[in-house]
């Protein structure tokens, strides 16, 4: 198969650019702001009736697929609990069911969202920094530099990120905001702002934390010893406390508390470098490629002038 030169350089050239662009985007990521003075959300997992009425505001406040079923279809339905949920490109929050921290007790519901991580892998990863960190803590998105590679979604611990395939031609990962617009506003997110129960509160990420662990520590036999989000990937803006272990009701256990950008700093310090050889490499086997094909077609060419001579 023949290489058109000038195609090649420009797929080499878009492919280094891209990749520097990542790793410029990995040392963009806020590992110098972490701030407990960032705003976040606490999910109290005791008090979620799975009502679902966070997902009917979701889909209203983000546009998203469902959002014209009234919100009482949300409530009525009960049929989505009988399989585990993920978020997805049409859903940037699900609640999905488990069964009671004891036998005489309620199911727990839980909510699924994006944690807002303070070192978000998503951001990371990014080749051209279409996620970035908020300085009032939320994780955004900016649709109209992404270029569909995807690699947020293989870098997210909690598997949030989601890609739409509704139009090849324009790439969007989606995803929960915290509601930014609105957040910017003013306003509380539309999950937060619609619950009836008030299972989630909406505040500075230093008091959520004090509101968490006061709740843990009056009703001991109530909560779990934990606050999900708090140091997990190296903390998030999002918590959750809980009645059973997190382990038991969807979360991920083995996360850690290292931020993932850090885990990937020794990789990412060596793309310049890769940049410079790969590159080089390359051309020269091309080169030498057609200058091998170049000699053999000149061969070619004077083969019977070469065998008359020696006749």
């Amino acid at each position: 198969m023949k290489i058109d030169r000038r195609a090649f350089l420009k797929h080499a050239g878009v492919g280094g650019l891209a990749t520097a662009a990542g790793a410029e985007s990995a040392e963009a990521a806020p590992t110098d702001r972490v701030s407990n003075d960032w705003m976040g959300v606490l999910t109290d997992h005791t008090l979620c009736i799975g009502c679902r009425q966070c997902e009917w505001a979701c889909k209203n406040v983000n546009d998203l697929p469902g959002q014209e079923r009234p919100k009482e279809e949300f409530e009525k339905d009960k049929s989505v609990f009988k399989e585990r949920r993920r978020t997805d490109a049409d859903n940037f929050t699900v609640v999905n069911e488990y069964a009671p921290a004891k036998p005489e007790g309620k199911p727990v519901y839980v909510k699924n969202q994006c944690m807002h991580c303070f070192e978000p892998a998503c951001a990371s990863s990014c080749l051209v920094a279409a996620f970035r960190k908020t300085s009032e803590g939320a994780v955004v998105y900016n649709e109209s530099v992404c270029i569909g590679c995807r690699y947020c979604m293989i870098a997210c611990p909690f598997l949030i990120p989601a890609y739409s395939y509704d139009n090849p031609y324009s790439p969007a990962v989606r995803k929960c905001t915290m509601c930014y617009g609105r957040t910017s506003e003013g306003k509380l997110p539309g999950c937060v702002e619609v619950c009836p129960v008030a299972a989630m509160t909406f505040g500075k990420r230093s008091e959520l934390l004090t509101l968490a662990r006061e709740r843990i520590s009056e009703a001991p036999e109530k909560y779990v010893n934990h606050v999900y989000g708090e140091d997990e990937a190296g903390g998030a803006c999002w918590l959750h406390i809980a009645p059973r272990p997190f382990e038991d009701i969807g979360f991920r256990a083995d996360i850690g508390s290292t931020a993932y950008p850090e885990l990937t700093k020794g990789f990412l310090s060596a793309v310049p470098l890769v940049l410079t050889i790969w590159p080089a490499a390359l051309m020269g086997a091309y080169a030498f490629t057609r200058r091998r094909e170049e000699l053999a077609r000149v061969e070619v060419a004077a083969g019977p002038e070469r065998s008359g001579e020696k006749g």
